[in-house]
């Protein structure tokens, strides 16, 4: 008598990317702060395109109806969210997002035996860029500065945990901390900016002093505003 053959268990290779995804905080009235995303859109039209966007209603008191009637003026925007957070579930139904939690993403624990813990790598804190950011180009870098020896060109962007040097004309848009850090700075050498953000606060081009413009200059945050001055 033969022995059965028993299957071998197929290997699933989970793979996954990470995306740096927009925050919205809402605010009472709403149509007031729905005014302000289209203050922004008419600055900005291609901003919010394409974007993962996570709306965060912890700061408003929303009934069920009122959910999906933000949702569906920020549809009619253009803006697709991707998940809600701070809500209860129960203020959500089936036809919204998900509800996510923390901003962070979900982990998938494998039950196979632990393995002895190894010395994780260093993760590098920054980031040099000895060629210029050409239109259209996107760098991510959420774990620190990010240093560009070039230009970042105009539809460009530039995303960065910290700080972001640019020792050439910065021409597209530039994000400086990302995940919280306020302390974060912009510099460059030749300011013609679409936008600058740093830890969500931002300034489209409009409201850069026409003094300042092709000139060395730094954006900073000073409380809940950000201020952008000559280099030098």
């Amino acid at each position: 008598m033969e022995a059965a053959v028993k299957p071998q268990r197929q290997m699933v290779r989970l793979r996954g990317r990470s995306y740096v995804a927009f925050v919205f905080t809402p605010t009472v009235p709403v149509q007031d702060w729905l005014q302000e995303i289209d203050t922004t859109i008419a600055r900005s039209p291609g901003f919010f395109a394409g974007r993962p966007v996570v709306i965060d209603l912890s700061s408003v008191d929303l009934s069920q109806s009122g959910i999906g009637h933000l949702l569906t003026s920020l549809q009619d925007r253009n803006i697709r969210v991707l998940g809600i957070e701070g809500v209860e579930e129960a203020r959500l139904t089936p036809m919204m997002p998900p509800l996510l939690s923390g901003g962070r993403s979900c982990v998938v624990e494998p039950s196979a035996p632990k393995k002895p813990e190894t010395k994780a790598e260093a993760k590098p804190t920054s980031l040099l860029l000895e060629n210029p950011v050409r239109s259209g180009q996107t760098v991510i870098f959420p774990e620190g500065d990010v240093t560009i020896l070039g230009s970042v060109g105009s539809g460009a962007e530039v995303v960065a945990g910290g700080s972001i040097h640019v020792y050439g004309a910065l021409r597209g848009r530039a994000m400086a901390g990302v995940n919280g850090h306020t302390s974060a700075r912009i510099y460059c050498q030749k300011i013609e900016a679409e936008l600058l953000a740093i830890d969500g606060f931002y300034q489209t081009a409009d409201d850069i002093d026409a003094a300042l413009r092709g000139r060395p200059a730094q954006a900073f945050l000073q409380g809940n505003t950000m201020r952008i001055t000559a280099l030098n």
